[in-house]
């Protein structure tokens, strides 16, 4: 069976599964060795090398998810991040990424490239005018992602893609936000996908992951830095996050279902000053949204009018929790300013557009009216 063939539910359920020879159980079996046979058999495997059970099927799910040929995962998205970019990137060597991306991601350039000698510069817009004036002789990579965090800012992937290939630049993206299940970058040319696996995938809030789709050839490369770092994920949360990943697709179109009927409530609340999100008629992507995605994703971010108490309405809260990460099937919110960007200077942060009263927003599976009457009421006790 053509596993690239199947449907995005059957991928999900079926594709990378252990099976159990012994038992004949219906889930997959953890194997937790941390040491394997050398002799008489067909791989050397052990933990730090990718190549156990649990890892090796995983790995197979993630690439149908991606329609790649190889998948690798990680202990961390920023594990996942860091090694994909050292693995191509050499002293002397310039990176592009674009302004607004995760302010992880931001801070690791930031920080180590120069200890590296490596170049770097970030794009002033997300056009591709923009794009093609940052590349340079010695460019290795452009780096995206799309929608962005916390903006929820479009790039148009093919158009990127199609640009580094006629300079012989690789592409990279960081699909997160997006998912597979909304957006298949490799599909669209991109050369590597990276996902941090701790939201979506995992879903739950209760796994840290991070996941790199691409060719074969350059998953090796990844992996010939990835053994040295030793950033490998441990096979009992590489089992849980295999058990997580059967109701991603359910999970996702629940999730931007209600993204898609809050966005709307928040962009028509007298309170609130914009709303970032791609599925909204009013954003500038949308069109290219429709075109690129399928289906809009569960993440946005709103900004209030100066006469609400910011820290005050998300204290108020009482089903949706103010916290940390995302993803989760329960809706959370942040202030990206205090937490994912928090790295960042206050004028970075100012030139991206992430403001003290920007409020990220991830949609979980709650009732749609639940949601809303929660966000009215934390609005009302906090009216200056």
């Amino acid at each position: 069976m053509d596993k690239h063939n199947l449907g995005v539910n059957t991928i999900c359920t079926h594709v990378g599964e252990v099976e159990d020879t012994q038992f004949k159980g219906g889930v997959s079996p953890i194997f937790l060795a941390s040491s394997y046979a050398f002799m008489d058999v067909n791989v050397k495997r052990y933990p730090r090398y990718f190549n156990t059970p649990n890892q090796d099927h995983l790995c197979r799910k993630i690439a149908a998810l991606e329609q790649a040929e190889s998948a690798m995962i990680f202990g961390s998205g920023m594990a996942a991040i860091s090694t994909t970019l050292l693995a191509f990137l050499k002293a002397g060597d310039h990176i592009v990424l674009q302004n607004d991306i995760y302010g992880g991601t931001r801070n690791f350039i930031e920080t180590q490239c120069d200890n590296y000698s490596i170049e770097y510069t970030f794009t002033k817009d997300l056009s591709l005018e923009d794009f093609d004036s940052c590349i340079k002789s010695n460019t290795k990579i452009i780096y995206i992602e799309t929608p962005s965090n916390p903006l929820l800012k479009l790039v148009d992937i093919e158009a990127v893609s199609n640009l580094a290939k006629s300079k012989g630049v690789l592409t990279v993206i960081d699909n997160t936000f997006a998912t597979p299940i909304n957006q298949q970058p490799i599909t669209l040319g991109i050369d590597i996908v990276i996902h941090s696996a701790t939201k979506y995938f995992g879903g739950h809030s209760d796994i840290c992951a991070g996941a790199v789709a691409a060719s074969q050839q350059h998953i090796d490369a990844i992996w010939q830095l990835g053994i040295n770092l030793g950033g490998n994920l441990s096979d009992f949360t590489v089992w849980m996050l295999e058990r997580s990943m059967k109701t991603l697709a359910l999970r996702v179109k629940a999730q931007q279902r209600n993204a898609k009927r809050l966005a709307k409530f928040l962009q028509a609340h007298s309170s609130i000053e914009n709303v970032n999100y791609p599925g909204l008629k009013s954003h500038p992507n949308y069109n290219l949204a429709k075109r690129q995605m399928n289906g809009f994703g569960a993440m946005l971010s709103f900004e209030f009018k100066s006469h609400i108490n910011v820290k005050g309405f998300l204290s108020s809260l009482e089903l949706i929790k103010p916290s940390m990460s995302l993803a989760g099937v329960e809706s959370t919110m942040l202030l990206p300013a205090e937490t994912s960007h928090a790295l960042l200077t206050s004028e970075e942060r100012r030139n991206q557009g992430i403001t003290n009263r920007l409020i990220r927003f991830s949609l979980g599976i709650e009732c749609k009216k639940d949601l809303i009457n929660d966000i009215e009421q934390a609005i009302a006790k906090q009216i200056l």
